[in-house]
This record gives structure tokens, C-alpha cells and sequence, in this order.
């Protein structure tokens, strides 16, 4: 089966702006005062943006990609809030959310799970939360790693490719910035949060798969992990990865990096430690140019019956106006630089295929 996975996707603040429902732009940041200062900054940066746009604008030449793929499962991270409260949750800096009348922006590009577990589905409290489980509930959209309680929050969404099943299993690390309070109880509304990278906590994680896996099912972990910007890999990630892969996981989907990072095969099983961004209002916004957060890629796996990883395929995009477009052949190959170079200590390397594709190999 051929899965798509792809990092944060945001909806929210400057690409609700645009789209044909927007929300009241005030925000509580320190360097702006509105959303609409967002869409100011990108077309400052790329020239203007028509207002508003049809529903498929900010996926824009992604659809192309995803059609053509026909991908049997389509899994994101949504980092927004679906909900129209102004409940700003206290104590953070940046707060995303979209209107849930907005919502066909995200159904545009089909996912089949939106994975919650991340440092901004809870930006309008358990209010917020529980309009955004609702809604995307409402769309027919599935959710993982967020619910009205833990036990919701812990269990795995199902999507069926024939006669097999997509297990897909979602958590967040507290090295995020998910704050611990915001984990689900068995009486409160939250996510699936994970205190730390440690043994125990994958083990953990590793007994629902046990639990839940049964044979031809392939186990997908998708996990908001680690910092924003580096290439580098803490070793606790690697174990996580590792022991999750020992003990039936096969595929991790990592993310919470605005940029690529290295990716592995380990016992033929994929690790993505960082997705990048893939939808997103950044464009304009100055002081981490040199890694390059404007260029996406969207990530095509083929995963045999048993789990293991028959090839992956990128899709090499660039965020413009805010829409996502064709990477040009230059931008692609410096992808292809970056990433050999940061997954060589992996034994990964990556080539451009014929069509303007990255591939991933083993082996230099």
C-alpha cells in the first residue's frame, strides 16, 4: 500500500484570512497585532494573494501530486484549531485556529486521519478542543492522539486499504512544547502526551500496539517530537524510534521541525524524525533563511503487507503566496543535498528520479 504522510499542516490566522469564511484576525503576539499582517508579510515576500481564495488555494499543485499517487491512506498533523473561541489559552505566544465553516480547505487534500497530538490543538482550551474533535467529526475526518478522554486520546484511527488496515497511533513529546496538563484524563478532554522519550514510555506505547496490531495490519506512529530548527538527532528520539520499530511499529511519523530532517530504514521499517511544514502563513518572516523552511515535501511511502518498506518518494514543493507549488529543479536538488547529507550517518541516501521526485535508498 502506499501511504502519505506530511508534517504540520496550520490552517489557521493568515490561511483562514483568505479563505472564504475568515475569523476576527486579533491575536495576542508580541510582533503583530493581527492575522491579516500574515497574508501582508507574504505577499511583501511573493506578490499578492487573490481574496478570498477557492478552498483548494493553500494545497495548491499538492492535489496534482496526490491524485496522481491515489494514495491509500493520506495521514497530516493538523496544528490548528477548528473552533470559532476566543478563549485564548493563557501562557503561550502563538495561538492557531481556523473557522470551522473553513473546514473543506482541509477536506480539499481527502486526509483519512488528522493526527491532534501536538503543541497547538489545545491554543483555545478544552473548549477549543472539543469544538475541533466535533467538527472534524462532522466533516467525517478521523482523528488520532486527542479525545474527549485519555482513553479516546489513546486509540489507534483505522483506515482500510483493501484487505488490510492502517493502524495509526499519535502522541506528543513535552520537548514540543506540549505542556504536560494538556495530556487527557480519564474525566477531561486533551491528547496523548508522552512526559519523556524514555524506555518505559515506549514500552508503553508499544503494548497498545501489541494490543491493537493483528497480522497484515501495518502500525503507523505518528509522534510531535523535538524542536523547531537542526538537523541534528537526539539519542533519545533514535531509541524511541528503535524500540518502537522492535516492537511492532512500522512506520514513525515524526514531526514538529519547519524543515526537513534525516530519515532512517531501520529492520526495514521507515523513520521520519522531521516532516517539515507543509501548509502553513510563514512566508515573510525573516531569521531561519539559511534552512530553507519555504521548500515542503510531501511523503510517499510504499509499505509491503508485512511493514517493511518498499520505497519512498517525495514530492518536492514551495510554499508561494501562500500556496504550496512545484519546487523548482534547483530548489529540488538543494533538497537532495540536505537531506543525503543529514541521512548519510543513517546509511540513507537520496537521489532525484526522472520525474523531479526524491527517492530514498539505502546505502551510499
Amino acid at each position: 500500500m502506499t501511504l502519505f504522510l506530511c508534517g504540520d499542516v496550520m490552517l489557521g490566522r493568515g490561511i483562514d484570512q483568505i479563505l472564504p469564511h475568515p475569523l476576527d484576525p486579533a491575536l495576542r503576539e508580541r510582533y503583530v497585532d493581527g492575522a491579516g499582517d500574515y497574508v501582508a508579510l507574504a505577499e511583501a515576500a511573493n506578490g499578492p494573494v487573490p481574496r478570498p481564495v477557492d478552498f483548494s488555494w493553500p494545497w495548491g499543485d499538492a492535489l496534482d501530486v496526490l491524485a496522481a499517487a491515489a494514495p491509500d491512506a493520506r495521514i497530516v498533523n493538523l496544528e490548528t484549531s477548528v473552533t470559532g473561541s476566543d478563549q485564548f489559552a493563557a501562557g503561550k505566544a502563538v495561538h492557531y485556529r481556523m473557522n470551522p465553516a473553513n473546514l473543506p480547505c482541509l477536506a480539499a487534500a481527502r486526509p483519512d486521519v488528522c493526527v491532534l497530538a501536538n503543541n497547538h490543538a489545545l491554543d483555545f482550551g478544552l473548549p477549543g478542543l472539543e469544538q475541533t474533535l466535533g467538527a472534524l467529526r462532522g466533516a467525517g475526518l478521523q482523528v488520532a492522539g486527542g479525545g474527549l478522554d485519555a482513553q479516546q486520546a489513546r486509540r489507534p484511527a483505522t483506515v482500510r486499504a483493501g484487505h488490510a488496515r492502517v493502524l495509526v497511533f499519535a502522541c506528543g513529546a513535552t520537548s514540543s512544547g506540549i505542556p504536560l496538563d494538556w495530556a487527557a484524563t480519564e474525566d477531561r478532554a486533551g491528547l496523548d502526551v508522552v512526559p519523556e522519550l524514555s524506555e518505559d514510555g515506549a514500552e508503553r506505547l508499544a503494548e497498545r500496539i501489541r494490543r491493537h496490531k493483528r497480522p497484515g495490519d501495518v502500525a503507523v506512529i505518528s509522534i510531535h517530537w523535538g524542536s523547531n530548527w537542526g538537523y541534528e538527532i537526539p539519542a533519545e528520539q533514535i531509541r524511541f524510534a528503535h524500540t518502537l520499530v522492535d516492537n511492532g511499529a512500522d512506520v514513525v511519523h515524526g514531526h514538529s521541525s519547519h524543515h526537513p530532517r534525516p530519515m532512517e530504514v531501520y529492520r526495514d521499517r521507515l523513520i521520519l524524525y522531521g516532516c517539515g511544514d507543509c501548509v502553513n502563513d510563514y512566508e515573510g518572516i525573516g531569521g531561519y533563511e539559511r534552512y530553507r523552511d519555504d521548500l515542503r515535501l510531501l511523503y510517499l511511502a510504499s509499505v509491503a503487507p508485512t511493514g517493511a518498506l518498499l520505497g519512498l518518494r517525495m514530492a518536492p514543493m514551495q510554499a508561494r503566496r501562500l500556496r504550496l507549488r512545484h519546487a523548482r529543479a534547483e530548489d529540488t536538488e538543494h533538497l537532495r543535498t540536505v537531506l543525503s547529507t543529514v541521512s548519510a550517518r543513517f546509511d540513507v541516501r537520496i537521489d532525484v528520479t526522472a520525474d523531479g521526485m526524491l527517492a530514498a535508498s539505502r546505502g551510499s
